[in-house]
């Protein structure tokens, strides 16, 4: 049974910023750049020209490596924990049934995810929808590096419409295993899960040769049922998948400013008899079932870069990109069922999606005087094609078509004196929607819109110690192939939809110092309140016969705050991360909803990681403990009589333990061991963006060693 806070939730959450303070105790020295755990300290790429993770002027976090080892996290729901205003929605441990969060917006009904929270694989747009399932469905293991940009300032550089933030991957290279002078490296590791007795082999080979170097991946998951913290078996969570990856760079031109860089992943899942619903809970599987699952997931880009080593106005890149996500569902538990309507759910079927991109985008160095300035330009051009098929052919909830968009877009990057940071940017979108002949027989038609995402983010230096920093954007949504053209239920296409607008805006502060209590010690801060209007939102219509399947309801508005705080030192470290985000409807067609909780909003909850450092020895122990306040959310069906439907999440906590250990001399130099104990007490809990209760207790081990020559 979980330990609770005898104050109170609000107390845990209150008390909690106090303990940040109470462990960061004097230490040894140590150089800030030694360590793994200063979150803010961290290198962030995904918003423009490379900047320190607190000297961007918006909510970021960047996972390394020794995070994602660390976590080793089966999921994305795991990836994503402690990570302020960031959640998984959808299932608890089912594979492929979960979405991603951002500050309340997405879910595990993902037909608007694929504009709100843009997700990227080096550089790759991807997507998946599909009737309950997830929206990724990439091997964790393939990855060395996440970041989660927060916020609409994401949209010029993402794609207009990037509400929510954007997800950005990036997979493993050869030089993150090759040292200097080293020309070969082999990695073996073998990772196992109590929960679901999951065993996970993997091995990657790495070679350089002169001015080009590659790397090849290999790994395995199988796993079986997981149980809850009553013990309680998690229906249809058994998995088998095999990824792979081949990377390689090839460097050349003057003083090497050219790379040619080649990534082909793939990602090949097998779930027999697993949920048909696999984002929905319990009360779903009888109504549903169970099926053969098997998905494919393929990334493939090819980028070249030429920072023009004699030419400031010029830094180009190139990058073709190619994604597949394709899902094929067959042998159905309740496939007697399988009929035209609804019920085509449980018919054989194949879904897919597949997303072809060029993406051209050039810096140029502008620097004068004072002032260190950047100008980015960039063209994107894409095409989406959305295909399903069943044994009874067309389905009217998944419509088949062809998304294309022209994306243009500039961005500025000035920075005065290392003191002031101005980064204003607007993107242009035009967008083409084209139904298949399946689809324009049930009333679709070519859709032609474009949207606009102006933003304005800045941030200042008052001093070395504090700073603050702002956001003021505009975004637009056009809407998706699913809302213009889904037409179950006996409804109509929704051809007449208006564009979703979100006016937003962010202020912040920061504060960092170094030497508080020993010297080269680090305390760093980042807090960041937010406040967002979201006008014309596309939503389902609760109507039923001949009506649209999607309509504009009035608006939205959401806002909160979030903080992001370490200390480090040689022997001590310890992060805090808090997030509150708050909802509520507004002039909806029922006055009644006015003011109630977005359905999609997570509770408010702290996350606090306490550890010790045993530098000789490569040791590392620490704990985490995770609160979650109550919360009670609302489904507004969309007519002036429609009922509200409300949800209440109790509070609750939980608490994972982890120790690393990384022996750098002797005969086990080279090799690494991890433990990580999940839920440790055993918690028997929902969180109130899942449909499933929590996985319970789970041990993970992981044991990997190097080999170099």
């Amino acid at each position: 049974m979980s330990i609770r806070c005898l104050l109170g939730p609000r107390a845990c959450l209150l008390t909690t910023a106090t303990a940040l303070a109470l462990c960061a105790a004097p230490a040894v020295a140590q150089e800030a750049d030694e360590t793994v755990f200063q979150m803010l300290g961290r290198i962030i790429f995904g918003t423009g020209t490379a900047k320190v993770a607190i000297d961007t002027p918006q909510a970021v976090t960047a996972l390394e490596q020794e995070d994602l080892d660390r976590k080793q996290a089966g999921n994305i729901g795991e990836m994503l924990k402690g990570v302020p205003g960031v959640q998984a929605a959808g299932a608890s441990a089912r594979p492929m049934g979960m979405a991603f969060n951002i500050r309340g917006i997405g879910n595990s009904e993902q037909t608007a995810s694929e504009e709100r929270i843009k997700v990227v694989v080096d550089g790759a747009p991807k997507f998946f929808e599909q009737y309950r399932m997830g929206s990724f469905f990439g091997d964790l293991e393939l990855f060395k590096r996440v970041e989660i940009l927060r916020g609409p300032a994401s949209s010029t550089l993402y794609g207009s419409g990037t509400i929510g933030g954007a997800v950005v991957f990036t997979t493993k290279d050869a030089a993150d295993y090759l040292g200097e002078g080293e020309t070969s490296a082999l990695r073996f590791k073998l990772g196992y899960e109590s929960n679901g007795d999951v065993v996970k082999p993997g091995v990657i080979y790495a070679h350089r040769a002169g001015n080009a170097d590659f790397l090849l991946a290999l790994n395995s998951s199988h796993g079986g049922e997981k149980k809850d913290g009553a013990g309680d078996v998690l229906a249809g969570t058994e998995h088998d998948s095999i990824s792979g990856l081949a990377k390689g760079m090839l460097t050349f031109g003057n003083d090497g400013d050219q790379s040619l860089t080649l990534a082909i992943s793939r990602t090949d899942t097998d779930l027999d008899q697993a949920a048909v619903a696999q984002s929905g809970g319990a009360t779903n599987i009888p109504v549903f079932g169970f099926a053969d699952i098997h998905a494919v997931d393929d990334t493939a880009t090819l980028t070249w870069r030429n920072r023009f080593s004699a030419n400031d106005l010029l830094d180009l890149t190139v990058q073709l990109s190619y994604t597949d996500t394709n899902v094929e569902k067959s042998n159905f538990s309740n496939g007697a069922f399988c009929s035209p309507g609804t019920f085509q759910v449980l018919c054989e079927g194949e879904f897919g999606y597949t997303t072809t991109t060029l993406k051209i985008e050039n810096t140029a160095d502008l620097s004068t005087g004072g002032w260190d300035n950047f100008l980015t330009f960039g063209v994107q051009l894409s095409e989406q094609k959305r295909s399903a098929t069943s044994s009874l052919g067309a389905l009217a909830f998944h419509p088949e078509g062809t998304d294309r968009k022209l994306g243009v877009y500039a961005q500025g990057e000035f920075v005065w004196n290392d003191r002031l940071t101005l980064i204003p940017g607007l993107r242009i979108d035009f967008g083409d929607r084209t139904p298949s002949a399946a689809t324009i027989a049930a009333g679709g038609a070519a859709a032609s819109d474009e949207a606009i995402s102006p933003k304005l983010s800045a941030l200042y230096k008052l001093n070395d110690n504090w700073g603050v920093f702002g956001t003021i954007a505009r975004t637009e949504r056009m809407p998706t192939l699913d809302e213009l053209y889904s037409t179950d239920g006996g409804r109509l296409p929704s051809l007449n939809l208006e564009k979703e607008s979100a006016d937003s805006i962010e202020l912040g502060f920061t504060y960092q110092r170094e030497g508080l209590f020993a010297e080269d010690d680090m305390l760093q801060l980042k807090a960041t309140a937010f406040h967002s209007d979201l006008s014309n939102l596309i939503v389902t219509n609760s109507a039923t016969g001949a009506v649209p399947r999607y309509l504009n309801v009035r608006s939205a508005e959401i806002w909160g705050g979030e903080l992001e705080a370490s200390y480090d030192a040689e022997r001590w470290f310890t992060s805090l991360g808090y997030s509150n985000v708050k909802s509520a409807y507004r002039d909806m067609p029922n006055p009644a909803a006015n003011g109630l909780t977005v359905a999609d909003t997570p509770a408010e909850n702290v996350s606090l990681t306490v550890g010790t450092k045993f530098p000789d020895r490569g040791l590392i122990v620490g704990w985490t403990a995770y609160y979650y306040d109550a919360i009670t959310t609302n489904s507004v069906a969309t007519t002036a009589a429609g009922t509200i439907t409300a949800t209440h999440t109790p509070h609750y906590d939980t608490h994972d333990l982890f120790v690393t250990w990384k022996p750098e001399t002797g005969a086990l130099a080279g090799m690494d061991v991890t433990l990580t104990v999940e839920n440790v007490f055993d918690a028997d809990y929902k969180n109130n963006l899942s449909l499933d209760r929590a996985q319970g207790m789970n041990a993970k081990l992981t044991i990997g060693k190097n080999f170099t020559w």
